[in-house]
C-alpha cells in the first residue's frame, strides 16, 4: 500500500502532523505502538494545554485520535523496524509488512535509551525486533524475549506457540504471559556471543540462547534511518521541521526540549504542512 505520508508515532506530534496533512488532501498512515504505551496516555492530569484543562492523558489522547479519525487518517498499531529511501519516496518496514510513503514524519517521542551491550553487533545474527518476522527461524531453539512494551508478552506467547523455547526477561512481572513461559526479572542486560548470539546476561546471570528478541515500543530513529543527524540525543531539525534527509520531517519530543504537549502539537502542525508542501513541490518538478 502506498501513502503520500507515513507518520511514525501516534502521540500529539504525530497526530497533529497527520491532521494537517489530511487538511492538505494527502493520504496519511500513522504507525504507532498501542495507545497504552504512549507517555501521554499515562498522565493523570494535564492543566497546561490551552483550551482543554483538567483532562487526563488518556482523555486527551482520545480527543486527538477522534479528530484524526474524523478526517480520514489511517492508523495502524505496530512497530516500524526501518525505513529505506527509494526513488520518489520510502519503503517502510512495519513488523512483517512493507508500506510505501512519499515522505515521512518522525514523531517517535523520547529515545528508547541506549542500545544494549552487544545489540548492534548482533543485528541479523541473533538479535531481532520482531517476533512475527523472525520467529520461524528459531523453532525448537532457545530464545530470550526482552519485554520493554505492553505487547511483548503477546509476542512471547506467539514464539512459544511456534515451538521456540522462550525465556521472558523484564524489569517487572509481565501481564498476559503464558504461565508455562519461565520469567527472569532483571535490569542490567548484555547480549553475548562472538559473531552469533550465544546468550543474554541478566543481572550477572547468563541465559544461554541463540536468539534475543528486543521488544521495545519503538526502534530508535537512527536505527530506523541511518544517516539521520542528531543534536545530542535529539533529531536535528530546521525551522520547517526538516531533518538532514530530504523528505523526512520530525516533530515532538524526539526533536528536543521542552517535552510538552503544546510544543509537540505545534511542531506537528509545521511538519505536516511542510511535508505536504514538499510533496506538492516534487510532483511539479
Amino acid at each position: 500500500m502506498k501513502y503520500d505520508i507515513v507518520v511514525i508515532g501516534g502521540g500529539p506530534a504525530g497526530l497533529s502532523a497527520a491532521v494537517q496533512a489530511r487538511v492538505r488532501n494527502k493520504s496519511v498512515l500513522v504507525v504507532s505502538s498501542p495507545s497504552a504505551d504512549l507517555p501521554l496516555a499515562r498522565a493523570e492530569r494535564i492543566d497546561n494545554y490551552l483550551g482543554l484543562p483538567g483532562l487526563s492523558g488518556r482523555e486527551m489522547m482520545e480527543q486527538f485520535e477522534k479528530h484524526a479519525q474524523m478526517l480520514g487518517v489511517e492508523r495502524r498499531t505496530g512497530r516500524v523496524l526501518n525505513a529505506m529511501p527509494m526513488d520518489g519516496g520510502f519503503f517502510v518496514a512495519v513488523d512483517s509488512d512493507v508500506v510505501e510513503g512519499g515522505a515521512l514524519v518522525l514523531a517517535t517521542g523520547v529515545g528508547q535509551g541506549p542500545a544494549l551491550p552487544g545489540e548492534l553487533e548482533h543485528l541479523g545474527a541473533g538479535v531481532s525486533y520482531c517476533a512475527t518476522c523472525d520467529g520461524m527461524l528459531y523453532r525448537d531453539k532457545d530464545v530470550v524475549v526482552v519485554g520493554k512494551s505492553t505487547h511483548a508478552p503477546e509476542e512471547a506467547n506467539y514464539l512459544h506457540g511456534l515451538g521456540c523455547r522462550v525465556t521472558y526477561v523484564s524489569a517487572k512481572p509481565p501481564e498476559g504471559l503464558d504461565p508455562s513461559i519461565p520469567t527472569v526479572q532483571a535490569k542490567r542486560l548484555a547480549i553475548l556471543g562472538e559473531g552469533k548470539v550465544t546468550g543474554l546476561e541478566a543481572d550477572g546471570r547468563v541465559l544461554p540462547c541463540v536468539g534475543v528478541f528486543l521488544l521495545r515500543s519503538a526502534v530508535a530513529p537512527t536505527q530506523l534511518l541511518p544517516g539521520l543527524e542528531l543534536e545530542g540525543p535529539y533529531i536535528r531539525v530546521d525551522r520547517n521541521m526538516a531533518t538532514s534527509i530530504p523528505g523526512v520531517f520530525a516533530a515532538g519530543d524526539c526533536t528536543g526540549l521542552p517535552l510538552q504537549v503544546s510544543k509537540a502539537v505545534g511542531e506537528g502542525l509545521v511538519a505536516g504542512l511542510r511535508c505536504a508542501e514538499y510533496l506538492d513541490r516534487n510532483s511539479h518538478s
